[in-house]
C-alpha cells in the first residue's frame, strides 16, 4: 500500500492539472517549444561536419534552420491572434494561391531545379521556399471549412466530396509532377483524415483509402529512384554499398547508440557515413547520440501531441475547429511516424521529414504555424473561454497579449455561411426579407407588403392607447401620412 499511494497521488495531481481550463493550450505550446529546441540542437550537431566541409563554417546550415525557426515563431504568434472567422475567410484564397504556386514552380526559370532534376523550390534572394508545404496548410484549412459548412447544412454525400476531393487530387497531381511523391502522400493523409473525422461512410472511406494506396503503389514503381527504394526496403542485404547503403547506415547508427547514446555531438555517422544525416535521417543521429532513451523521449513527445490534439478536437464545439485540430494532428503525427518508420527499416524511404526536428526552414516554419493554429483552437474550448472571460488568464496569455476568444454561436455561423450566397440589394438598398431572417433577426411576415393597405394602425411616437383594436380608416388621408391623432396610415 505504501508503494501504490504515491502513484495514486501522482495520477491525481496529473488529473487535476489536466482538468484546468487552459491545460490543452499549455501542453501544445510546451510540446512545440521542446521539439523546436531539440531540432535546433540536433541540426547543429548532425550538420556541423558537412557544413564545414562544404562552406568552411560549421554553423551555415544551423543558421538557415535558425532563420526558419524565427519565421515559424512569428507565424505561431500570428496564428494565435487570428480569429476563427478570419481563418475560415482566408482558407479558400489561400488554397487558390497554393495551386497557383504549385503550377508556377514547375515552370523553368521560375522554379529552381535541384540536383536530381526536381522542381520543388522558389529561391528568392538566397532564401528557398517550398510551396508544397503551404499547400498542406491550405488544404487542411479549406477542407475543414467546407466540410464543417456542409455538415451543418446536412448536405448530401455528393456535396461533401465535391469539390474537396477533386481539388485535393489536383493538388496531389501537381506535387507528383515536381516530382515529390512523399508530400503527395501527406496531402492524401490530410484528405483522408478530414473525411474520416467528418463522419464519412465507412464503406466509401475504405474505397477512397484503397484507391489512394493503389495510386501510390503504381507511382512508386513508375520512377527509377522510387522503385530502387522499394527494392532496397524489401531486400536490404542485396546491395549494401549501393541501394541499401543509406538504410543500413541508419541502422548501424541506432545500434551504436545503445541505451544511453555515445554523447551529444559524438556521432560518427555524421562524418559523411550517413547521407542526409541532418535532414531525412536525423532520427538515426538522435538514436546514436542520445540512445534509446532519446528515441523514447521523441516518441513520447509526439504521443503527447496526439493526445492533446485529439483532446482539443473532442472538446471543441465549433465543427470547423474540431475538424481542423483533428486533421492537423493526424497529418503531423503521420508524417513523424513515416519518417521514424523508414529510419528504423519498417517502411521504404519516402523523404518525409521529422516535424520540427529535421533540417528544413520552410517545413519548420509551416509546422510551427500549424501548432499555433492548434493552440488557437485550444483557447476556444468552452472551459477555456469561460476562464479567460472571467479573468483567470495565465501568465503566458498576459505576456503574449492575446485577444479574448469568442464563443461559438450556430446562428453566427449560419450567417457567416450565407455571406457568399447573400442576395443582392433591392431598390431601397435593403436585402430581401428571407436573408435578413437567416441572420438571426426577427423574421418578417410574408404579407408585409400588404400591411400598408390594412386598417391596422400604429402611432408614430408611442404605443397604441387601445392595444388589440383596429382603428377605422379615415377618408381623405393619403397613404404614408398621419391623421390628426398621430396615426400612420
Amino acid at each position: 500500500m505504501s508503494t501504490s499511494t504515491p502513484r495514486a497521488g501522482a495520477r491525481t495531481r496529473v488529473g487535476v492539472w489536466l482538468g484546468r481550463p487552459l491545460a490543452s493550450f499549455h501542453l501544445i505550446v510546451t510540446i512545440a517549444a521542446l521539439l523546436t529546441l531539440l531540432g535546433l540542437v540536433m541540426v547543429l550537431s548532425s550538420s556541423a561536419a558537412e557544413a564545414y566541409a562544404a562552406d568552411g563554417s560549421a554553423y551555415s546550415l544551423f543558421t538557415q534552420q535558425l532563420i526558419g525557426v524565427a519565421l515559424g515563431v512569428v507565424a505561431f504568434y500570428l496564428a494565435l491572434r487570428m480569429s476563427v472567422r478570419l481563418l475560415r475567410k482566408i482558407s479558400f484564397p489561400l488554397f487558390c494561391l497554393s495551386i497557383v504556386l504549385l503550377m508556377m514552380v514547375l515552370i523553368p526559370g521560375i522554379g529552381s531545379e535541384g540536383a536530381d532534376g526536381a522542381r520543388r523550390w522558389f529561391n528568392v534572394a538566397g532564401v528557398s521556399f517550398q510551396p508544397s508545404e503551404l499547400a498542406k496548410v491550405a488544404l487542411v484549412l479549406w477542407g475543414a471549412h467546407i466540410l464543417a459548412s456542409r455538415r451543418s447544412e446536412h448536405a448530401s454525400l455528393k456535396s461533401l466530396l465535391i469539390p474537396l476531393v477533386p481539388a485535393a487530387l489536383l493538388m496531389a497531381a501537381l506535387i507528383v509532377l515536381q516530382p515529390n511523391l512523399s508530400t503527395a502522400i501527406a496531402v492524401g493523409i490530410i484528405l483522408v483524415s478530414l473525411l474520416w473525422f467528418a463522419g464519412l461512410n465507412a464503406r466509401l472511406f475504405a474505397i477512397i483509402v484503397g484507391g489512394g494506396l493503389a495510386a501510390a503503389t503504381v507511382l512508386a514503381f513508375t520512377a527509377g529512384y522510387r522503385s530502387n527504394r522499394i527494392k532496397a526496403w524489401l531486400n536490404p542485404g542485396d546491395d549494401p554499398q549501393g541501394l541499401g547503403y543509406q538504410s543500413n547506415q541508419a541502422k548501424f547508427s541506432l545500434a551504436d547508440g545503445g541505451p544511453f547514446g555515445v554523447g551529444l555531438g559524438q556521432s560518427r555517422a555524421k562524418w559523411s557515413y550517413l547521407p542526409n544525416a541532418h535532414n531525412d535521417f536525423i532520427f538515426a543521429i538522435i538514436g546514436e547520440e542520445l540512445g534509446f532513451i532519446g528515441c523514447i523521449a521523441v516518441l513520447g513527445l509526439f504521443a503527447l501531441f496526439v493526445y492533446t490534439g485529439l483532446r482539443i478536437a473532442m472538446r471543441s464545439v465549433d465543427p470547423f475547429l474540431r475538424l481542423l485540430a483533428a486533421g492537423s494532428t493526424t497529418w503531423i503525427f503521420a508524417q513523424a511516424m513515416i519518417n521514424i518508420g523508414y529510419v528504423v527499416g519498417l517502411l521504404p524511404v519516402t523523404g518525409l521529414q521529422l516535424p520540427l526536428v529535421s533540417y528544413g526552414g520552410s517545413s519548420t516554419a509551416i509546422t510551427l504555424l500549424m501548432f499555433g493554429i492548434i493552440a488557437n483552437a485550444a483557447r476556444h474550448e468552452p472551459e477555456a473561454i469561460a476562464a479567460l472571460h472571467a479573468g483567470h488568464d495565465s501568465r503566458l496569455d498576459r505576456v503574449l497579449r492575446l485577444p479574448m476568444p469568442a464563443s461559438f454561436s450556430p446562428m453566427r455561423a449560419a450567417a457567416a455561411r450565407s455571406q457568399s450566397s447573400r442576395p443582392a440589394l433591392d431598390g431601397r438598398g435593403r436585402r430581401p426579407l428571407e436573408s435578413r431572417a437567416v441572420e438571426g433577426r426577427r423574421p418578417a411576415r410574408a404579407d408585409a407588403g400588404v400591411r400598408a393597405g390594412r386598417d391596422r394602425r400604429a402611432p408614430v411616437g408611442g404605443r397604441n392607447p387601445e392595444p388589440g383594436r383596429r382603428t377605422p380608416r379615415q377618408p381623405g388621408v393619403q397613404r404614408g401620412h398621419t391623421d390628426g391623432r398621430g396615426y400612420r396610415r
